[in-house]
């Protein structure tokens, strides 16, 4: 049978393609973590098939238009007048690709269990047109053993077998919208199911990042993803937590934090906020939770930091409703501005964004809730959540007629001199207002 080491074999064909940058790549899953990846392809000399099941996303990267506001027009005006992009919603046009990389979302589902649907329903769009010396990788965040025990079989009822025929691998995503570093100088960790495929893989990553760092399977790369996501779930909820007894303490949490981090060694600042957003932090925890119980074992500190920041945004509307006690008012009938709904400052993304459980808290307790985000013009649907509110111009005079104004997103585009100025309560998650020289407003942390 060929292998991958044999001149004729079909690895050996893959291989000399990834080297020469004449090989097809196919992007599943055009989103926040899917369209710069196109972008990192494309500018590696390699010709990008993006394919995608929203038509909409489809016919706007046709017409060079963006959909995420971050990634700027630039990139997909670029695109679009490219010869090596085909953006496409035809599953049959991946049979063309030589490699396939998926970018698909790895939700959970009611109860906190895994959510494997997109990448269920992409594996098996791939094998219905699977052919001899095509590359798979998953990139999307999952529980380990979810590349060889879930996709490998179901890519296999094509009939051709894998390590010879075609090539399987996971290299998880380490994509972090907004920050300001080239992504070529991210490491990317490579796992196949068997050497072949680990080679190819790393291979073709090897074209996108300075480094490629290969692992002994899969399941390490798999693991190395929820490890680094879990060390920062649970370092957020020390910090949360914190601030809660600390605030009790009448000590400011912000300000111990700060002195802590002037240690040279054995300390890494986290910093706490109104709770978890974002695909990754908030969710891909549970996954290593879920494969634990699967074999019968516990992960407390993983499910106790996740109680501790899922309590965050009924912690902030309890500290607003004391604020307005304080003041002589009720939240029932009282006018809330909420600035800032991105789950992180510079960038337009809400997914998993705690503004939405927040204002809903707000809304239910009988306030008159609006928004500002110069993200985030109107709050997109979410999966739990349909709030119908547009952003307001930061005006003076919506800030004095606002009982009270609460600090979710500190985005730098905000002008926050003007909010110290004109707002009279407010209550900051961030310590945004720490920066504002002498505000006249009544500032409560939280």
């Amino acid at each position: 049978m060929d292998t991958d080491d044999s001149p004729s074999g079909h690895g050996a064909v893959l291989r000399k393609r990834l080297d020469d940058t004449t090989a097809t790549v196919a992007v599943i899953g055009l989103g926040y973590v899917g369209l710069p990846l196109v972008r990192a392809v494309h500018d590696s000399g390699f010709r990008v098939i993006g394919y995608d099941t929203d038509t909409a996303k489809i016919d706007m990267l046709r017409r060079g238009e963006t959909y995420i506001r971050h990634v700027g027009t630039e990139l997909v005006s670029r695109l679009s007048a490219s010869d090596r992009f085909e953006p496409t919603s035809s599953p049959d046009r991946l049979a063309d690709a030589d490699a396939i990389l998926l970018c698909v979302p790895t939700p959970l589902g009611p109860h906190r269990d895994p959510d494997l649907g997109f990448v269920l329903e992409s594996t098996r769009t791939i094998a219905r047109s699977l052919r001899p010396g095509q590359l798979v990788v998953l990139e999307s965040t999952t529980y380990p053993g979810t590349t060889r025990d879930v996709m490998q079989p179901i890519l296999e009822e094509s009939g051709l077998a894998c390590g010879t025929e075609f090539f399987l691998a996971y290299s998880p995503e380490r994509e972090d919208p907004g920050r300001d570093i080239d992504p070529a100088t991210i490491p990317r960790i490579v796992g196949g199911v068997d050497e072949a495929s680990t080679r190819l893989a790393a291979a073709l990553y090897g074209h996108l990042v300075e480094k490629v760092v290969t692992v002994s399977s899969a399941e390490v790369a798999e693991s190395s993803k929820l490890l680094e996501n879990i060390y920062r779930a649970v370092n957020i909820a020390l910090v949360n937590e914190l601030k809660v007894l600390l605030t009790d303490m009448d000590i400011d949490v912000w300000e111990v934090i700060e002195a802590a981090s002037t240690k040279p060694y054995g300390f890494q600042a986290f910093r706490p906020g109104p709770g978890l957003g974002g695909h990754c932090i908030p969710i891909d925890p549970f996954y290593l939770a879920w494969k634990a119980k699967a074999i019968g074992q516990s992960t407390r500190f993983i499910e106790l930091a996740g109680e501790i920041n899922a309590r965050m945004p009924d912690y902030v509307v309890s500290r607003l409703i004391a604020a307005l006690n304080d003041a002589g008012k009720p939240l029932r009938g009282s006018r809330v501005l909420v600035v800032g709904i991105a789950y992180k400052p510079n960038i337009d993304d809400i997914r998993e964004s705690p503004a939405a459980q927040i204002i809903k808290l707000l809304q239910g307790g009988g306030a008159e809730v609006s928004y500002h985000d110069p993200h985030v013009p109107r709050f997109p649907p979410m999966r739990e959540y349909r709030i119908d509110l547009t952003s307001q111009p930061l005006t003076a005079a919506l800030l004095e007629a606002s009982d009270c104004v609460v600090i979710v997103t500190d985005h730098d585009a905000i002008d926050w001199d003007l909010i110290g100025r004109h707002a009279g309560l407010i209550v900051d998650t961030r310590n945004a207002m720490a920066a504002v020289k002498d505000p006249t407003a009544r500032i409560v942390k939280a």
